[in-house]
């Protein structure tokens, strides 16, 4: 296994789990179920950990692909600065978790509140979570980067008319 795969196995991790967190909070909200509540401030703590692997790995990947052609420097760079963002809410949802789950076992004041608070912020994460996501799978997937639908259809065009081309000149044989 390579630093891209390493890389590749980590990165998603921080993305799948707040959205598994912020079902399974809705779930604890929804039935006024501490334990649901708790259960998912576990999990952005994970997420967190999960983002720490994920920046861990991300160096030694850039340094393996960069070699790649046809890989573009600022594909990289757009996403090292997005997964960079998104890793720095991760921690900080991370540990306003750490502290609702506190609140929650010790029945502070606040941890009526904690649930509401951490839903918004996990959906401010989320969004950039996508951006982080996109940006990363826009290195090799060229499908998915902006103009690419515009640009496909250009080339399969293209295509189209070599291909009717070539089907004109085997009729006219």
């Amino acid at each position: 296994m390579n630093n891209a795969h390493l890389h590749l196995v980590f990165n998603h991790l921080p993305i799948i789990f707040p959205i598994v967190g912020i079902i399974v909070l809705l779930i604890g909200i929804f039935t006024k179920s501490e334990v649901s509540k708790r259960n998912s401030y576990a999990i952005f703590i994970l997420g967190a950990i999960a983002s720490i692997a994920a920046m861990a790995t991300g160096e030694g990947a850039e340094e393996t692909v960069e070699i790649i052609a046809g890989i573009s420097e600022n594909l990289i760079k757009t996403h090292e600065e997005a997964a960079e963002l998104f890793a720095g809410l991760t921690y900080f949802l991370g540990g306003i978790s750490l502290i609702a789950l506190y609140a929650s076992l010790k029945n502070l004041s606040f941890s009526k509140f904690s649930p509401f608070v951490i839903g918004v912020f996990v959906l401010i994460a989320m969004f950039f979570a996508k951006n982080a996501g996109t940006t990363g799978g826009e290195i090799r997937h060229s499908e998915i980067r902006s103009g690419a639908t515009v640009q496909n259809a250009e080339q399969g065009a293209s295509e189209n008319e070599k291909g009717k081309n070539t089907e004109e000149q085997e009729d006219e044989d």
